[in-house]
């Protein structure tokens, strides 16, 4: 079997595990990486093996896949370099900051027929992919994302930042079309919303609560799913989910589900990588991101109705 040949564009905080996982798989060359920082694109080029490059455009003719973990404002124009020379995009989130450049980047990569996927890690977090069965028929759910300030990702709302992962969650449990949104947020470091809550009802009837912050004096990653005689807790930070169903009139019954736990990112590299080989649509693709994205921006317009995407 040929092996797959990728790079990493931005090896910063997070861009670094993008290339430690491709250079554990037997099926991928990993050929190079890439960062604004010359000075970490050489340490990580030299931790993993690797070539550093100066400049995206070298990769052009060397790789057949790349993984885009740059600064949100880079996204748009690195990702559609590589799809006009014809190379598959594993693009983390927040994909791109408007929906004119997300559709520009999915009609490109329909044309050319390359594989466009995003990143949203949760969606392979092991809690989630052990109570995909038990969510059939939800009417409220909360969602809870709080972490400590890392000065990472401040170069957007905290609501692209954090609540999109939340978002996409939400969007793979509910197709109904969404009726109505609230939504409040405060700046307190940066520039931009750093706690935001936006109330979201559906048009099933379902209501969703969503609080992310990113100054919090502790990390939570929560969601609780409640239905017409149960709730299914998940715990996204320690992959532990619980089922809370009724049972007679006032008694309740508490089971903990079977939780395999995985390593999401390595799941989402070989999703890409998977879906590269055999050219097909990934489980998470443009048009998947565009959907969470569109939802953010309008929670965003919401809380700030003057904001102007950069």
């Amino acid at each position: 079997m040929d092996k797959i040949k990728v790079g990493v564009v931005g090896v910063g905080y997070f861009g670094q595990f993008h290339v430690e996982k491709y250079s554990k798989m037997e099926e991928v060359e990993l050929v190079g990486v890439v960062d604004l920082n010359p000075t970490r694109s050489k340490e990580i080029a030299r931790r993993y093996q690797t070539q550093p490059f100066e400049n995206h455009a070298q990769l052009f003719n060397k790789v057949q896949a790349v993984s885009i973990v740059s600064s949100t404002p880079s996204h748009y124009s690195l990702t559609k370099d590589f799809l006009l020379h014809g190379i598959h995009v594993l693009l983390e989130k927040p994909m791109v900051t408007n929906l004119s450049e997300a559709e520009e980047l999915i009609r490109l990569s329909e044309q050319k027929g390359l594989v466009f996927q995003v990143g949203y890690l949760e969606r392979f977090n092991g809690a989630f992919l052990a109570t995909r069965g038990l969510i059939r028929e939800p009417r409220f759910i909360e969602f809870q994302r709080l972490t400590p300030f890392t000065g990472r990702g401040i170069e957007v709302d905290v609501v692209l930042d954090l609540m999109i992962h939340d978002i996409d969650v939400l969007l793979s449990w509910i197709s109904s079309p969404v009726k109505s949104i609230s939504a409040v947020g405060l700046p307190i470091l940066t520039s931009h919303s750093d706690v935001a809550h936006a109330r979201i009802e559906f048009e099933s009837g379902c209501v969703a609560s969503l609080l992310v912050s990113r100054f919090s004096k502790e990390k939570v990653r929560k969601a609780l799913i409640f239905q017409p005689e149960s709730l299914v807790v998940i715990d996204f930070l320690t992959q532990r989910a619980s089922y809370v169903q009724k049972e007679g009139h006032f008694e309740m019954r508490v089971k903990e589900i079977p939780v395999t736990m995985e390593d999401p990112l390595e799941l989402e590299i070989r999703e890409f990588i998977q879906s590269v080989r055999q050219r097909r649509e990934p489980k998470i693709s443009g048009l998947e991101g565009k959907r969470a994205l569109e939802l953010a921006l309008r929670i965003i317009h919401l809380m700030n109705p003057a904001w102007i995407p950069p």
